[in-house]
């Protein structure tokens, strides 16, 4: 109602803007505001996205107002940055804030620079990578120095004092067998299966959701339906968390449904406890997210898909994981060690994150960023 060009993930609009599609109201302060709000509540109130893609459009957005020193909105028109006033350099600075927004998000500056390279942009030159690189840096550089010392909204104190384990998932490398690529191998393919599902179920989901809202004449009850689904959405979850006793066999299932996603992602990161989660809490919470996830993609809703991609992933990596042991205990000793559910959780959010988005050299930094 308020706010249109502000409720898709903004992905795939950043994407078409820098490609040459012209979309109105895509940069303006409505859009911005919308979105921000839209993001912090829909990651706050548990539905199954993340901030990733919003945070990209937000990115953008300050790239192209901070370069630009203008607005029709408010009929500010500063005669400050005219030289940036053309559409090369607006590209270049809508590109590096775009970047900013998903490096701040996985504290990765190369990925960033690196997802813009491989996703964003088709426009490309030495001079935006290294526009790009810095402003990832500095974005980066002021989410750690906040967090340094902001719990929320609540000062912690210590100002400045950067905590590792705070950003540091695997503290210690592990000593890989050459019998750890064979489930390798097959969570690649599984990742490829799973994600060829995942972007087909969601392709026909949007598709039928459209033919619905296209069917309604008027356009207030157009709006309204669209509504009225995210809430239903967001009604299944609560029902979900509400029944969850009932429901799932186990309270490690909801745990892991209850948790945001990225606390969740670092449950299932975690190593040495091989058998925490077992296999029915595992698939319930695979396949309720799984659903989930897909029927929130495309929703009236500001929501981004990593975080839902890489728990999913670490849901079936770690099954896999769970399997291993399985069949060869648990093994304390440095030649066994790979056997672990919590590295073919990291595995596993990488296979489905590249079969569902097809990333390939920006993804591996990104999951080095987050796991070294």
């Amino acid at each position: 109602f308020f706010c249109p060009a502000g409720s898709p993930c903004g992905l795939p609009e950043i994407i078409g803007y820098l490609n040459g599609t012209s979309i109105q109201h895509l940069f303006n302060i409505k859009t911005f505001l919308g979105t921000f709000v839209s993001c912090v509540l829909a990651v706050a109130s548990g539905l199954f996205c993340g901030p990733e893609g919003p945070m990209i459009h937000l990115g953008a957005l300050l790239g192209c107002g901070l370069s630009q020193l203008q607005s029709d909105t408010l009929g500010v028109h500063l005669q400050i940055f005219t030289r940036f006033r053309n559409s090369a350099d607006k590209r270049s600075f809508i590109t590096a804030g775009a970047g900013a927004g998903i490096a701040s998000v996985f504290h990765a500056p190369i990925g960033g620079l690196l997802f813009t390279l491989e996703e964003v942009s088709s426009f490309w030159d030495i001079r935006l990578a290294w526009q790009t690189f810095f402003c990832c840096l500095m974005a980066t550089f002021t989410t750690d120095l906040l967090s340094s010392s902001l719990y929320g909204f609540v000062y912690r104190g210590h100002f400045g004092f950067f905590e590792a384990e705070k950003r540091i998932l695997f503290w210690n490398l592990l000593d890989m067998n050459v019998l750890a690529f064979i489930p390798t191998i097959l969570l690649g393919m599984l990742g490829g299966l799973l994600g060829a599902l995942f972007v087909s179920l969601n392709i026909k989901i949007n598709k039928l959701r459209m033919h619905f809202f296209n069917s309604i004449p008027k356009l207030s009850l157009r709006k309204t339906s669209r509504l009225l689904e995210t809430v239903l959405i967001l009604v299944r979850i609560l029902l979900m968390f509400c029944m969850s006793p009932h429901l799932f066999l186990c309270v490690a299932a909801a745990a892991l449904l209850v948790e945001n996603g990225k606390q969740g992602i670092a449950y299932l990161f975690k190593r040495g406890a091989h058998e925490e989660f077992g296999y029915t809490s595992l698939c319930t919470a695979l396949a309720f997210y799984f659903i989930l996830s897909c029927w929130t993609a495309g929703s009236a809703v500001a929501s981004g898909l990593v975080i839902p991609m890489l728990y999913t992933g670490a849901l079936y990596g770690r099954i896999i994981g769970l399997i291993l042991v399985s069949i060869f205990g648990v093994q304390t000793n440095e030649h066994g060690a790979w056997i672990d559910p919590g590295l073919f959780a990291a595995v596993g959010a990488a296979s489905f994150f590249s079969g569902v988005s097809r990333l390939t050299i920006s993804l591996t930094v990104l999951m080095v960023s987050m796991l070294s």
